[in-house]
């Protein structure tokens, strides 16, 4: 059965609203609008080329994967940040992953090792540039780091999971970002350890390692000191 085409204008309305989306939940998670920050819509319809009404349901989106408190009658702003939901956002995420990770590695064939290495491979070269003190592509690293942590649980067969995990992965990233915090060769390590793992599918030792990746994590960005409790922007 021949579908009929969309009104004129519908697909252009929706890519406008998917892009100024994009942007902005990408602008929160890399601390463009930092914590705390006031979203007021007049500037954002500036900013980002988007409707009030528009702006007001991708705020509302993005209030629901609390990246944006909404706060009734006076608006929207940057969902804080502390130490505390740091903590419980790094829980949820070794929750989600080690569980994806066992079903991943129980499943995965040949193409889903060749996804592994490829990812890994790309990872591995930024992180041994930024070890030399290259920080121009920190957008680049941790677009890197998330594709080699979602290759690795790719084969875990739920979308529902993946899709799960990647939202409370761009939680935790957020944080790494804000703390610009990169740990060196032991987070190299740790990453060459999840991919020996899995081309082995050594799932006990993988979630051990990822349990120590995650946690060191979480140890590096608070020593390097966070935005925790600063004055709101306005």
């Amino acid at each position: 059965m021949k579908r009929e085409a969309p009104p004129v204008g519908q697909n252009t309305v929706s890519t406008i609203a998917e892009s100024a989306y994009s942007r902005i939940r990408t602008d929160i998670i890399f601390g463009t609008l930092p914590p705390g920050r006031r979203l007021k819509l007049e500037q954002l319809k500036k900013d980002y080329d988007a409707s009030v009404s528009t702006l007001r349901e991708i705020l509302n989106r993005l209030s629901s994967e609390t990246l944006v408190v909404a706060e009734g009658q006076r608006g929207f702003e940057v969902a804080p940040v502390s130490a505390e939901h740091l903590r419980e956002i790094a829980d949820l995420r070794l929750l989600l992953e080690g569980h994806a990770l066992e079903q991943s590695f129980a499943a995965g064939d040949v193409e889903w090792e060749a996804r592994v290495v490829a990812a890994h491979h790309k990872l591995a070269g930024l992180e041994s540039r930024m070890k030399n003190g290259d920080r121009s592509e920190v957008k680049a690293w941790k677009r890197y780091d998330w594709e080699f942590h979602q290759a690795l649980i790719s084969a875990c067969g739920s979308t529902v999971l993946m899709e799960t995990h990647a939202s409370v992965f761009d939680q935790y990233l957020r944080y790494q970002l804000l703390a610009l915090s990169f740990r060196g060769d032991i987070a190299a390590e740790e990453h060459a350890g999840l991919r020996d793992c899995a081309l082995t599918k050594d799932s006990v030792r993988a979630c051990e390692i990822l349990t120590q990746h995650i946690q060191g994590g979480v140890e590096h960005a608070l020593s390097m000191g966070l935005p925790f409790g600063g004055p709101r922007k306005k």
